[in-house]
C-alpha cells in the first residue's frame, strides 16, 4: 500500500490499542447534548488520531467527531481534510459486542479518496487509497498476519443486505421488501461498507441519521473496492457539507451503498442515477 495508508494503518492500530483497554476495563459512559453516548475510549482514541495527524501532515486540517461536537471546527475551505470517528458503533462496544470500529478518511474535493476502518476487537482492518482496498488480519499480539486485496461482487439471483443494528426503521425495511432482498444481517458501525467492498453483501441502505465521520472512511474503502454510495436521488454522497439549510454541518442525507455499480447508470449533471425506483 502507499505511504499514506501505511501512516493511517499505524495511526490507527494505536488508536485502536487504547480503546481495547478501556474495553477490558469496562466504559465509563456519559451522555452528549443530542444524547448520544460517548466513552473515555473515544476520547483518548481521538487524542492519539489528532496528535498523529498533526505531527505526519501538519498542513491538512482534521475534522473530528468529539471535537465538533466540543466547537473546534478546522477551516476545510482548501477542500483536502482527514475525516475522523475514534470509536464508530459507541453502542456496540457499550454493550460488549465486537462490531465498533476507528475509522480515519482523507477527503479530497468532496470525495473520500483514502481511508481505513479498523475493527480491533475482530483484529482487521479496511484499508483503501489509488483506487485499492485491501483487508489486513492481525494475530492475537495485533501485529499484521495477512493482507489481501478486495473487490465487490457482482449482484447474483438473490440480493444480500446489511443494515445497522442500532438504528434500523420502517424505510429500511420497505426497501428490503421492494427489492426482494432475501438475506439480511444487522451489523453495526461502518463494518457495513466493508462487507460488501469484501465481497460478502450487496446492498447497504440507510435512512436514519449519519454524519460524515460515521462514513467517509467506510465509503472510500468501498469506492476502491469497486462499489458506490449514493443519496436517493442517485447522486453521489459528498462530503464537507459545512452549510446546509436542512440540517447541520457535516450531516449526511440517506442513502444507499451499493457493491454491484451494474445496478446504477451513469447520468448526466448528476452523476450517478439508480436503477431502481424508491416508492
Amino acid at each position: 500500500m502507499t505511504p499514506l495508508c501505511e501512516m493511517l494503518e499505524r495511526i490507527a492500530l494505536d488508536a485502536g490499542a487504547a480503546i481495547l483497554e478501556v474495553y477490558d476495563a469496562g466504559p465509563q459512559v456519559c451522555y452528549k447534548d443530542d444524547h448520544s453516548p460517548v466513552t473515555e475510549a473515544d476520547e483518548r482514541a481521538e487524542a492519539i488520531i489528532l496528535e498523529r495527524l498533526a505531527a505526519a501532515f501538519p498542513q491538512i486540517p482534521v475534522v473530528a467527531e468529539e471535537s465538533v461536537s466540543s466547537g473546534r471546527v478546522p477551516d476545510i475551505s482548501g477542500g483536502t481534510f482527514f475525516l475522523v470517528d475514534p470509536l464508530d458503533g459507541t453502542k456496540e462496544f457499550i454493550n460488549r459486542r465486537n462490531d465498533f470500529t476507528v475509522n480515519i478518511a482523507l477527503i479530497e474535493g468532496n470525495v473520500p479518496v483514502a481511508g481505513i476502518v479498523y475493527a480491533p476487537a475482530q483484529r482487521c482492518a479496511y484499508v483503501a487509497d489509488g483506487g485499492r482496498a485491501e483487508k489486513l488480519l492481525l494475530d492475537p499480539a495485533w501485529a499484521l498476519e495477512h493482507r489481501q486485496s478486495i473487490r465487490v461482487r457482482m449482484r447474483g439471483v438473490e440480493l444480500t443486505a446489511v443494515a445497522s443494528r442500532s438504528h434500523n426503521s420502517s424505510e429500511t425495511e420497505a426497501f428490503l421488501t421492494g427489492h426482494g432482498v432475501m438475506n439480511y444481517a444487522s451489523v453495526g458501525s461502518s463494518l457495513k461498507f466493508c462487507l460488501l467492498a469484501e465481497g460478502k453483501a450487496d446492498v447497504y441502505p440507510r435512512f436514519g441519521r449519519t454524519m460524515e465521520w460515521d462514513t467517509a472512511a467506510g465509503d472510500a474503502v468501498l469506492k476502491a473496492a469497486g462499489g458506490s454510495v449514493v443519496r436517493l436521488d442517485g447522486s453521489r454522497l459528498r462530503y464537507g457539507k459545512t452549510v446546509q439549510e436542512e440540517d447541520s454541518a457535516f450531516a449526511n442525507p440517506h442513502f444507499i451503498a451499493w457493491a454491484d455499480m451494474s445496478l446504477l447508470h451513469l447520468s448526466d449533471a448528476e452523476g450517478l442515477q439508480p436503477a431502481y425506483a424508491l416508492s
